[in-house]
């Protein structure tokens, strides 16, 4: 898989639209969490983990996790599909633009100017890939995936709808018929 190219913008975003309540909140930050937890204890900590340096280094991408779900609130699942995919991408937007100027922020290797600022949203850091990439593929991935759940979601709920309206219209007509017997 390209690197950035992820399902979480799409899974909290729609969280926010799908998910009632505190569970909107509370899973998919928690399942990001323990994942993220996992993944940089596994594999990337060579054995000098920190949980200080963890929790600094994740609070941007938490900051975003949390902004996308309260998009999806804001927005509403009943909105058409186009536009909810558009909250998906804007959602994977601000979540580039966040961690980026946040990783610009803490390096010491970018200039604190707005050439730096530019740098870090463009080009990056030599020993990686250009920062555009990963925007790229962070837009894919939040369009592809959001418009893959939301598509899901419309077509069970288009399928519920006409489920439930069968049953009342069955039930409709089953009524004159007991009342004649």
């Amino acid at each position: 898989m390209p690197q950035n190219f992820s399902a979480a913008y799409a899974i909290v975003f729609c969280a926010g639209l799908y998910v009632p309540g505190a569970l909107g909140w509370i899973v998919p930050l928690v399942v990001l969490a323990a994942s993220d937890w996992l993944l940089s204890f596994v594999f990337y900590s060579n054995g000098a983990f920190s949980w200080s340096q963890f929790l600094i280094q994740q609070a941007p991408n938490y900051l975003v996790y949390a902004s996308l779900i309260a998009l999806g609130r804001m927005v509403g699942r009943r909105r058409p599909w186009w536009l909810l995919v558009g909250g998906g991408v804007a959602g994977a937007m601000l979540f580039y633009l966040v961690t980026n100027t946040a990783a610009w922020l803490a390096s010491p290797y970018y200039a604190k100017t707005l050439g730096g600022w530019v740098q870090a949203l463009t080009r990056g850091m030599p020993q990686y890939p250009p920062t555009w990439e990963f925007f790229r593929n962070t837009l894919t991935s939040g369009g592809l995936f959001t418009g893959l759940f939301v598509g899901a979601m419309k077509m069970t709920g288009c399928s519920e709808a006409r489920e439930k309206d069968e049953d009342e219209e069955e039930e409709a007509e089953g009524e004159p018929a007991e009342a004649d017997s």
